[in-house]
């Protein structure tokens, strides 16, 4: 039998898919991001295991919302392909019961991997750190190179995907940075939703309930003047992004 580890579930999420989400919170993470916002989902060996059965009942009570939203399950993290035999049964099951299926990812997985849950994948959230390799290795601890070829990969199966950013100021809101993700975003034909996000501190304190220093403890957090001045920059690559002015 089956089990995976799980950080937390939320039972009413509106922000990581469409409509109301039954939302999964993997625990394990191969990235070490600087403003990780979910910093007690790194260790693999903590959580509560589950089976997919018991995964299934749970959000299966929320299905009436979940359905006349739009909604369904998400998978998050942490990262939530370190997982993929559990999060293969959980999706298929998901699928049986006529569930919308999405996952949220950093892409940090080798495709053969993560194949058999893309079989019953509706959507996938692709969290693109930043694509300057050397930048990303430093942000993040990893190369940005799996989760372009992961990028790709989904392009030519045609499974939807929301590419996003986290735009943290003198960090990754640099113009090599944004001009190269506005031109590789416009190479691919899947993708429905293109956010920037503003960076924000709201996390900070999971890192001080665990004795750890946040490195990026003096910087502010993101404006709207900084979407702006990010979506101004990427404007010639003719790539339509989700958190417009007007929105």
């Amino acid at each position: 039998m089956i089990k995976g580890r799980v950080h937390s579930i939320e039972t009413f999420g509106t922000v990581d898919g469409p409509g109301i989400r039954f939302i999964l919170f993997m625990q394990g993470c191969p990235l070490r991001c600087k403003y990780c916002h979910n910093r007690d989902t790194w260790d693999t060996k903590c959580g509560t295991e589950y089976t997919t059965d018991q995964i299934i009942a749970q959000a299966l009570k929320y299905s009436s919302y979940m359905r006349a939203s739009g909604g369904g399950i998400t998978a998050s993290g942490g990262e939530a392909t370190l997982q993929p035999e559990f999060l293969a049964e959980l999706f298929a099951k998901a699928k049986k019961n006529k569930i919308h299926t999405c996952l949220d990812t950093s892409g940090f997985v080798n495709i053969d991997t993560i194949a058999p849950v893309l079989e019953n994948t509706d959507l996938v959230l692709l969290d693109i750190k930043h694509m300057v390799e050397e930048k990303a290795k430093e942000l993040t601890g990893v190369g940005i190179e799996k989760t372009l070829k992961l990028a790709r990969h989904l392009s030519d199966r045609n499974i939807p995907v929301w590419i996003r950013h986290v735009l943290v100021p003198g960090v990754t809101d640099d113009q090599e940075n944004l001009e190269k993700l506005a031109e590789f975003v416009s190479t691919l034909n899947n993708v429905e939703r293109f956010e920037i996000l503003p960076y924000h501190t709201m996390g900070v304190h999971k890192w001080e309930n665990m004795g750890l220093d946040y490195e990026l403890k003096n910087i502010e957090d993101g404006t709207q003047d900084d979407i702006d001045r990010a979506i101004d920059i990427m404007s010639k690559y003719e790539v339509e992004i989700f958190n417009k002015r007007s929105a």
